[in-house]
């Protein structure tokens, strides 16, 4: 019996959200007070950031989008951005695959990913498994997506 994937379907439009917000930023640049926290996987096999940052953070992540980045671009699996690390520019390339969250603290919205290492991308206990863990916080109230989840 086959059904439909709702995690990955879940997944899919989760991602298509942080690609657009992304997307609007690349050609518009940051409006108002708008700021963003990504955490993501550094051992993801697709990840590719600057060997200390590696090193410092085996697992994961967090980079902050708001003042100073540069030449951010967005791909349908993936974007690069280049930030400042004790004043030296890095470019860092972030597969949408390896994120464990996406907040915007000056709205209160945020997005939380399980990532999965999907087919290719080198990780076997992962790769036919998609798990989400989404959450939205706005005007003070919480959607879990989680607990909808069948275990």
């Amino acid at each position: 019996m086959s059904g439909f994937k709702y995690d990955e379907m879940v997944q899919k439009a989760l991602i298509s959200v942080v690609r657009q917000i992304l997307q609007e930023i690349s050609a518009n640049g940051l409006p108002g007070n708008h700021h963003f926290y990504i955490r993501f996987r550094t051992d993801h096999p697709r990840v590719k950031v600057p060997a200390f940052l590696k090193e410092r953070h085996p697992e994961e992540v967090m980079i902050v989008i708001q003042y100073q980045f540069w030449n951010l671009k967005v791909f349908q699996d993936k974007f690069s951005v280049d930030l400042s690390f004790n004043g030296i520019q890095e470019t860092l390339s972030i597969p949408f695959s390896s994120l464990t969250a996406f907040v915007d603290p000056s709205v209160k919205f945020a997005l939380q990913f399980t990532p999965s290492f999907g087919v290719g991308d080198s990780d076997p206990t992962d790769s036919d498994r998609i798990s989400i863990k989404t959450e939205i916080e706005s005007d003070g109230k919480i959607i879990s997506f989680d607990s909808f989840r069948k275990k």
